[in-house]
Formats: C-alpha cells, structure tokens, sequence
C-alpha cells in the first residue's frame, strides 16, 4: 500500500505518495570499476544513464567520429535526396588519405552502399573524404555540417573539425554524446542499421574484418564503431539487445584492443543484469482525486495520460517519491481535457521528473443554491489535516 497525506496550503493542495519501488540514480565510477578512462552506459529506449565515468567530459572520438559521417548519408537516403546506386567521385585528396583504408582509386566512381561499408566495416578515412566531399563540397564544410547535426539531436558539447576523427585539438565529444548519436542511428535508421552488423567486407580484392570486437564475443551484440589514436587511446560505441531491450555502451582512453573488448562486454553485462525497466503507471491509470468546488460532484479523479516507467536498479527498492500537486479545490467547470495537476517523480540524486495530470471526467457547475449552499459548508466547517490510503502506484 502507498501512504498519502493531504493537507491545505493557502488555496493549494500536496499529495505525497512514498511508493515502495526503487528509482535507481546512474552507478557511480566508484561503484564499478573500468579501465577506460571516460564510460557511460545508456538504456536506448529511455535515453536514462545507468553508469558514467567521466561521461561529459570532453574527448578525442578517432574514428568514432565516422558514426556522425554515416548518419548525414542515412539522412539524405531516408529524405530522398539519395540512392544505394548513386556514384560519389573519388579525388585526389581522398585516394592519398593516410590510416584506415576501404582502398579506392583516384578518378573512379563508387556507389552510396559499397562507401557505407568502406565507412562502417572496414573504416576507411578515404570512403568518408569521397562522401564528404560529394555531399558538401569540401571536407571542412561536411565538419561544419556534422557539427550542425550533433546540435540538433542533442549532441551539445560536440565540435567536428573531419570527418574520419582524424587527430585535431579541436575535434572532441563526449562519451554521453556518442551514446546519443548511437541512439538516434538505431531509433531512426534501422534500416541502414544492419550495415553495423556485417562481419566483413571486400573491396578491390582487399577482404576486411568488421573491427568491432563486441560482434564476435557477444551474440546479442548488433553495432557500433570502434576508434583509436594515439590521443584517444582505443574506444568504442557498442550497442546490444537482449529480451527485447538495448543498452549503448561506450568506452574511451583503454591501452589495448583487449582491453577495449573486455570492459565493453563487461559494462554491457552489467547493464542487462543488474537494471531493469519497471512500469509504474499505465496510460490512464488513476493517481488520485481531487475536490471540487461548486461542482455537482464533490470530487473528481485524476489521472495521468501517457504510460509512465523507469529504468531501476535491482537493488534499488525504496525512496522513490510521487507527488501530485494542485490548486485546489478545482472550481468547477471542470473539463476532462484540461491539466489540472502536476505528478513529479523523484529519488535522491536525481532530477525530478513531471507529467501532466487530468481530471477522469468533466464536472458540471451546480445550481445557484449549491452554490450557497458549499460556501457556507465552506465558511463553518473546520480544516483538518488528513491522513488516508491510497491504492499502490504499480497497480496502473
């Protein structure tokens, strides 16, 4: 059962609901230990971070960068403006690009899907110059765009000076900016998303393994970019599904590709066995009641209208809070389609959350002698504080 008191403020009513669930904050660096020196685990359907170290704390991408090269692709697939057919020219800059290579020619023409998997596969630096190139021109200008495009997807302390990650000072993100960019590839592109699934790709007799170590040790594993520079150390934005949930796991600064590949599978693991999603109301589920005033009913429900749920550690069973607050009591008319309250939902640590709240049905205002008659009610009778049940917040 959930514990509520009611009590009178001025003109404004508080419920506070104390819910017997857990509401987990992020686990903390010094709960888990990794050698990455930056690492931050997401739930993709939420967005909710379950463990950060150092997740906003500005880094060097390498060729993680290459995830923001193939989204400006999906997006002029998914818009139209392009096909897997076309043909991008391959120049001079991009032949003789240096590191990782899909192995183009000079002066050749190479179609949209074969540069996706030089991209994502083999991470070729000369297939992202060809794309960047066709679609801005320059690859400066293709930066800016990207940079462009991180801002509108909520990457907000990302700044792209290539488009391969190629070291430049001023070429940084952050590990909780990755694992958006991650989570935007796989909610709006899954078509394009199986590209990150291939474990090899030949071009110009040249066969390549997918780098992406999570693909071989993990079954559950689908996705995404690996990166390393001396700057950087060796990175990766990993992503998996398991029972119908993914995680994003992304890692930086590690000293090896072991290294890479062992604390990415572990920080997944941990993110799958010990959180889970937990729903605590569902769309229209009934929170509370609120009272009326001149009103022809005395009260009225309230209700939230979209499913509300968590993502929780196991651990976590307590302290988690439901308020419902209002100006009360309502006067009437009282319309079905109008917020009348707020329900937040907090925990230590972390931020309150809010969603509206709305009447379960229209209240009509009463006659003229109702009206005489509730204000006198109003006038003679005392205000106490009460204390009542209320059914548990799971229960919707």
């Amino acid at each position: 059962m959930v514990r509520f008191i009611l009590d009178r403020f001025a003109s404004a009513y508080i419920v506070v609901f104390t819910v017997a669930l857990g509401f987990a904050a992020p686990v903390s660096a010094q709960e888990v230990d990794t050698q990455a020196n930056f690492a931050l685990l997401m739930d993709a359907r939420t967005g909710k971070v379950l463990y950060d170290k150092e997740g906003d704390t500005l880094m060097a991408p390498a060729s993680m960068t290459k995830l923001m090269t193939a989204l400006l692709v999906f997006d002029r697939l998914k818009e139209g403006e392009l096909s897997l057919d076309d043909k991008f020219f391959v120049s001079v800059n991009a032949w003789k690009k240096g590191g990782s290579k899909m192995w183009v020619q000079e002066g050749t023409q190479i179609r949209v899907e074969d540069l996706l998997r030089g991209i994502i596969v083999q991470s070729g630096n000369d297939a992202c110059i060809v794309v960047a190139e066709a679609l801005a021109g320059t690859e400066s200008r293709f930066a800016e765009m990207m940079t462009e495009r991180a801002l509108e997807i909520g990457m907000e302390n990302t700044t792209f000076k290539n488009s391969t990650g190629w070291p430049d000072p001023e070429h940084l993100t952050t590990a909780k900016d990755l694992a958006l960019l991650a989570r935007h590839i796989v909610e709006n592109h899954q078509q394009y998303y199986k590209y990150y699934q291939e474990m090899e790709f030949t071009w110009e007799g040249i066969r390549q393994p997918n780098r992406n170590p999570l693909l071989y040790v993990d079954d559950t594993a689908d996705g995404l970019k690996t990166g390393h520079t001396e700057a950087s150390g060796y990175g990766l934005v990993g992503s998996a599904e398991r029972k119908g949930r993914r995680l994003i796991v992304v890692v930086n600064g590690l000293e090896s590709e072991k290294a890479r590949k062992i604390e990415s599978k572990r920080l997944l693991d941990i993110g799958f066995r010990e959180f889970k999603d937990y729903d605590l109301y569902a769309a229209g589920a009934k929170i509370d009641k609120a009272k009326v005033w001149n009103g022809q009913k005395r009260s009225v429900g309230l209700e939230v209208r979209e499913p509300i749920s968590v993502v929780m550690h196991r651990r976590a069973r307590k302290n988690i809070k439901a308020v419902v607050t209002y100006d009360g009591p309502l006067p009437a008319p009282v319309s079905a389609s109008q917020r009348v309250a707020t329900l937040t939902i907090s925990a230590p640590g972390l931020p309150p959350q809010e969603y509206a709240v709305f009447p379960t049905e229209d209240v009509a205002r009463t006659g003229v002698f109702g009206q005489m008659g509730t204000a006198l009610k109003h006038l003679l009778l005392p205000k106490p504080q009460q204390v009542s049940d209320a059914t548990d917040a799971s229960d919707g």
